[in-house]
């Protein structure tokens, strides 16, 4: 089957098909689900390439447990970004000492320069107070206000409970408010 008539096929019969031996599937599945995985470990290594590779690893072992997936316990998205959360944190303590700084967002051809300057500074200064964050308020923001997930996902990809989330997010974002404070005017929102 084309993989543009695959696109309203639901993400567990996708991997069921995979594990059925379909790799046209699997191709749907990892065009599907990779943009996303990418993100969200970029969002929380702050590096491209160790995002790349915590993405590959989390996909692969989707595939490793295809013929094992029990359809309805979970989705695949929620599985996944667990996933991709324990891997970056054990990327994060093995990289302890590294720069995440040091990889520049991509530019929007869309904008001007000067708007693309500030959004770049904007998303840099960002990733660099996301950094400051102690990891599992990192993961709460990211998941929560970055990924757009709501409180009970979040719980269930943090395996916590969804007042430990509120919890995390309050402080989190308190945390973000204060690292970023002295920035507003350098970041274009001194009169916001």
């Amino acid at each position: 089957m084309p993989l543009d008539m695959m696109s309203d096929i639901p993400d567990e019969a996708l991997l069921e098909r995979f594990a059925r031996g379909d790799a046209a599937a699997a191709r749907a599945l990892t065009m599907r689900l990779t943009p996303q995985v990418m993100a969200h470990a970029y969002r929380l290594l702050g590096n491209h390439a160790e995002a790349e590779d915590v993405s590959q690893e989390a996909m692969l072992r989707l595939w490793k447990i295809a013929p094992e997936w029990r359809r309805g316990e979970a989705r695949i998205t929620t599985w996944l970004y667990r996933v991709v959360a324990n891997l970056c944190v054990d990327r994060l303590r093995r990289i302890q000492g590294e720069s995440l700084e040091s990889v520049p967002e991509p530019q929007d051809e869309r904008k001007g320069p000067a708007e693309t300057l500030q959004g770049a500074e904007r998303a840099q200064a960002l990733q660099v107070a996301l950094g400051h964050l102690p990891a599992r308020q990192r993961q709460a923001i990211v998941l929560r206000d970055l990924e757009g997930l709501a409180n009970p996902e979040v719980a269930e990809i943090m395996e916590t409970s969804v007042e430990a989330v509120e919890s995390l997010l309050a402080r989190g974002r308190r945390g973000l408010v204060a690292d970023l404070a002295g920035r507003r005017e350098e970041l274009g929102f001194g009169d916001a």
